[in-house]
């Protein structure tokens, strides 16, 4: 038998919000962005949840980190992630997310985040919630610095690239896989796999979904992960959440020059 997996986008499908936005705070104690920064960024937060974002949102959002980003040393940003990794991220973590990913390891799937967040904040989330393998933004770095430029923007068509030569390398079986998004952006990477689903997703996706006959599912209680008391065993999630036939937002959107531009 060949190897399966399942994919997951991280934003609003794992976790209740962007992965990169929820860090604005520590970033800002620890002198990446001005205060300016935080409240565009809780702003940017706030339209995420509600209206989810389009192609020219998003595009908005990559020019703006590549011209914010150029010059921030990269290991202060991973410092801080490591340091807060749990306080920020622990809250927001859906429990039927954990319960799914739980099932999918149990069925002998390798579980696989794809977001469009950065690396740095992606790959200690993804290693936290114990994925085999993580496909993020990656950041143009030199002398241990961002320059601003992309290696890899995990967005759109790029993610379902990504899944392929994914696939290639570790001998999954596409069309036995499984993949989750919340978003219109990640129709690519849902239409790579032969199990397709919506996850709380945004007006243009539900419709895509509901025309394919993709099941779509509601996730919305938190849970704890650094709590010692075992999960209880429940039923399959996928069962029980089935209601239909499914950023970066912004990676480091929310980093500014660490000189103390403000945005």
């Amino acid at each position: 038998m060949r190897r399966t997996a399942a994919f997951f986008d991280l934003d609003k499908t794992i976790i209740a919000k962007s992965s990169a936005l929820a860090f604005s705070k520590p970033f800002q104690a620890g002198g990446l962005i001005s205060r300016r920064a935080v409240l565009r960024s809780a702003y940017a937060q706030f339209v995420y949840l509600v209206g989810g974002a389009d192609h020219d949102q998003m595009e908005k959002l990559r020019q703006f980190m590549s011209q914010m980003c150029a010059g921030w040393d990269v290991a202060t940003v991973r410092e801080i992630v490591a340091d807060t990794l749990h306080n920020i991220v622990d809250p927001i973590v859906y429990d039927e997310a954990v319960r799914l990913i739980e099932e999918h390891h149990a069925a002998g799937r390798d579980v696989i985040i794809v977001s469009t967040s950065g690396s740095e904040v992606v790959e200690p989330i993804g290693a936290m919630l114990g994925a085999d393998h993580v496909v993020a933004t990656r950041l143009e770095i030199a002398d241990g610095k961002y320059t601003g430029e992309f290696d890899f923007y995990a967005y759109a068509e790029n993610k379902a690239v990504a899944i392929r030569e994914l696939a290639e390398q570790r001998g999954y079986d596409l069309a036995h896989c499984y993949a989750y998004s919340d978003s219109i952006t990640d129709v690519p990477m849902l239409e790579a796999v032969g199990h397709p689903h919506a996850v709380n997703p945004d007006k243009e996706l539900r419709k895509v979904a509901a025309s394919s006959g993709w099941p779509v599912l509601v996730f919305n209680r938190p849970v704890a992960l650094g709590s010692p008391v075992k999960l209880p065993p429940a039923k399959p999630t996928l069962a029980a959440l089935a209601v239909g036939g499914l950023a970066m937002v912004g990676g480091a959107i929310v980093l500014n020059r660490r000189r103390g531009t403000s945005v």
